[in-house]
């Protein structure tokens, strides 16, 4: 598991210019009457309520084993990470779409449209600062993993989240920057109306995703391929193992991996050879992959065997 300070800050950062950006964006959307700049204040308020939700989440995965959950509490980054898509896709994209069919429905006048294209032009510059944090953090995590697949198959949601975020922001406030400027070249309100429409299904699209993403983790996803792999190039190696039969591995939480293996160990050996043979694959195993947190090895007969 990452670093509390490693696992925390790009949320804490991403939380500081959301809530710099809301204001700005609130106050904007108020002078210039402009549907698109409310549809992006509200995004960004929502941003803030999701990044808020993360560190809950985050905070409470770090709390240690007890009796009540065995396991851990390493799951409960994911729940929260799915509130903030249920949050993203009802308090930022469904609000949108009815703003913006309601401004094309009764478009309005867009007032001091050189203001609001000044605000949105700090906030995309404070926003993009952000989402290049946040790529170099998923970098660092990434290795040599391409970067699509990585967001795909890493069970580090939050930083997954807060890209997502990141990157409907920066989408969301260059389409409100466009329909802003139309509105006013046109003079016709609708395209405000449009802009905000836009940025609704953006945010709908983007909470979707993230919520069918971590819908996998909540439910127990496998963990990453390589850790099977390395235990089977163990067992291969070791003296008294004959094969894994089998093996099943669970995600728990970010950094935290449950693995149980079926074992075939070589004949003729006694109880307590097979005892060590146990506890010398388990040290090999979490010397190797740090991130298993538990480990269970059953001895068994191959089927043909039994």
């Amino acid at each position: 598991m990452s670093a509390p300070g490693e696992s925390t800050a790009h949320i804490i950062q991403s939380l500081v210019v959301n809530l710099a950006i809301a204001v700005i964006k609130a106050v904007a959307a108020v002078l210039t009457k402009s549907g698109s700049m409310l549809a992006e204040a509200l995004h960004s308020a929502a941003d803030c309520g999701n990044q808020v939700l993360l560190l809950v989440g985050v905070r409470g995965a770090r709390r240690p084993p007890d009796a009540e959950h065995p396991f851990g509490y390493g799951r409960d980054v994911y729940f929260w990470s799915f509130m903030v898509a249920l949050l993203l896709f009802t308090g930022g994209g469904v609000f949108s779409i009815y703003e913006g069919v309601h401004k094309i429905r009764e478009p309005e006048k867009v007032e001091k449209v050189w203001l609001g294209l000044l605000i949105l032009a700090v906030s995309i510059a404070l926003e993009t600062a952000a989402t290049i944090s946040n790529v170099r953090e998923i970098n660092r995590r990434r290795g040599s993993k391409p970067f699509m697949r990585y967001l795909r198959e890493t069970k580090d949601s939050d930083l997954v989240v807060v890209f997502g975020e990141n990157s409907a922001a920066v989408l969301g406030l260059a389409i409100a920057m466009v329909a802003l400027f139309v509105a006013d070249l046109t003079k016709d309100g609708r395209w405000d109306g449009i802009g905000s429409l836009s940025i609704g299904v953006v945010l709908v699209a983007v909470a979707v995703f993230l919520a069918v993403e971590v819908k996998s983790l909540l439910l127990g996803e496998a963990a990453d391929p390589e850790i099977e792999a390395a235990a089977r190039d163990i067992a291969r190696d070791h003296a008294n193992l004959r094969r894994i039969l089998n093996i099943v591995t669970v995600q728990q939480g970010p950094g935290e991996v449950i693995v149980s293996m079926k074992v075939a160990f070589a004949d003729g050996l006694t109880i307590e050879e097979v005892c060590r043979c146990i506890n010398d694959l388990e040290g090999k195993l979490r010397a190797k992959r740090p991130e298993i947190r538990w480990l269970y090895v059953e001895p068994d007969l191959p089927r043909e065997t039994a």
